[in-house]
């Protein structure tokens, strides 16, 4: 990707509020608390929010992704060593650099390294080398990726479902069309760089091309700019997509919708969208990847002499067996009746009575008196084969 003139005037660290070295996940979590904060839902009719909202949102499509990212540092290395495009009548102002690029040094590296910056910037090469660099960089540009919440059931989870997200991004002009101009006009050719997108600019042995100042690289201009959009051919306004969550989708996880995220400027296409689904918990099941957990209570006489219980699962309920015997938090496993193709993992609790009746109370006396075994016997055997050691 060819670097943008931004990233030579914006500090995105900075706009994101992290160090430099911060890793993925410091700058994924800088960029969702400045994105809630700022976005123009939570922000109605704030103008300098928004305009902050786009500026997270554009250093996080550079830094959250890596490639982008080592461009840019490698760009903000030449900032910091004195450079900036455009000095000195479009070559090399500000860095006092000779012929020979002999005053400064940089990190080249290989493919998207130095000369594959200067290359974007100024077109490319020596005099006589390809062109065009400037309109690539500053034509059609893709539209940021967007990212939104949202809140599913437990039971739609586990399903999958076909809803609908609301939010407010960038979209395609509804007056202009995207085309930046009036109703009723069109952009023209541009008549200094006869639509070309840069000019060409001679520094002694070199010739660099440059953006057009007077289009801005877009080989065009718009003479009478969209009242809606002021010839951007993109209006921030609200939007609601459909999305089709699958099924057995996990609370965090993120869905792609290709093509649904804010539009491009200057007749790009526009972005992705991502969905982060967050699911509710469910008052009765839990879930352990593709299977379903359930606590089934059982009586003391169930358990000890055994019984056929009813389970529920989300599609109604079936029939374990309890062998005779079973002991508390024994789980039982129902296949099928999970996510997908999971099981229902059933964990049978022994329910102990807080209150006897004096029939019930004689019931376990005599009980009691016919298994005169102390449980504890080989725990408390254990125990002191332990203090002795």
């Amino acid at each position: 990707m060819a670097p943008q003139r931004e990233w030579f005037e914006k500090d995105y660290y900075s706009v994101l509020g992290v160090p430099q070295g911060a890793n993925e996940k410091d700058i994924k979590r800088a960029y969702k608390n400045l994105a809630r904060k700022l976005h123009p839902d939570q922000n109605p009719g704030d103008s300098a929010a928004e305009e902050r909202f786009k500026d997270v949102s554009a250093a996080y499509d550079v830094l959250g992704d890596a490639t982008k990212r080592k461009e840019y540092d490698e760009v903000r290395q030449m900032v910091a060593a004195g450079y900036s495009p455009g000095g000195g009548g479009g070559g090399f102002g500000g860095a006092g650099f000779d012929g020979n690029f002999q005053n400064i040094r940089f990190d080249v590296g290989g493919e998207g390294g130095l000369g594959d910056i200067l290359g974007g910037l100024f077109g490319g090469g020596r005099r006589g080398g390809r062109g065009g660099g400037a309109r690539a960089r500053n034509g059609p540009q893709r539209g940021h990726d967007l990212e939104t919440e949202l809140h599913l059931g437990f039971e739609d989870a586990v399903r999958g479902i076909t809803t609908s997200v609301s939010f407010t991004a960038d979209a395609q002009c509804s007056t202009c069309h995207g085309s930046g101009a009036a109703p009723g006009t069109n952009p023209e050719v541009c008549p200094q760089c006869h639509g070309s997108g840069s000019v060409a600019v001679d520094q002694g042995p070199f010739s660099f091309s440059q953006v057009c100042p007077n289009c801005g690289g877009r080989g065009q201009v718009v003479p009478t700019p969209c009242p809606t959009c002021h010839g951007r051919g993109v209006e921030v306004r609200p939007r609601t997509v459909k999305v089709r969550i699958p099924e057995g989708v996990a609370d965090g996880q993120r869905i792609r919708v290709k093509g649904r995220g804010a539009a491009g400027t200057h007749g790009g296409e526009p972005g992705d969208l991502y969905v982060v689904v967050s699911v509710e918990p469910h008052p009765l099941f839990g879930r352990r990847g593709d299977d379903l957990t359930v606590h089934v209570p059982i009586s003391f006489a169930e358990a000890t002499l055994g019984a056929e219980v009813r389970v529920p699962t989300l599609d109604g309920s079936v029939t374990i067996r309890v062998k005779p015997g079973t002991q508390s938090g024994t789980a039982l496993r129902v296949a099928g009746k999970g996510v997908k193709q999971g099981a229902l993992i059933a964990t049978l609790d022994v329910v102990v009575p807080r209150e006897l009746s004096d029939e019930q109370r004689s019931a376990l006396e005599q009980f009691a008196t016919a298994f005169p075994d102390d449980p504890r016997a080989a725990f408390a055997a254990d125990a002191r084969s332990n203090d002795g050691a």
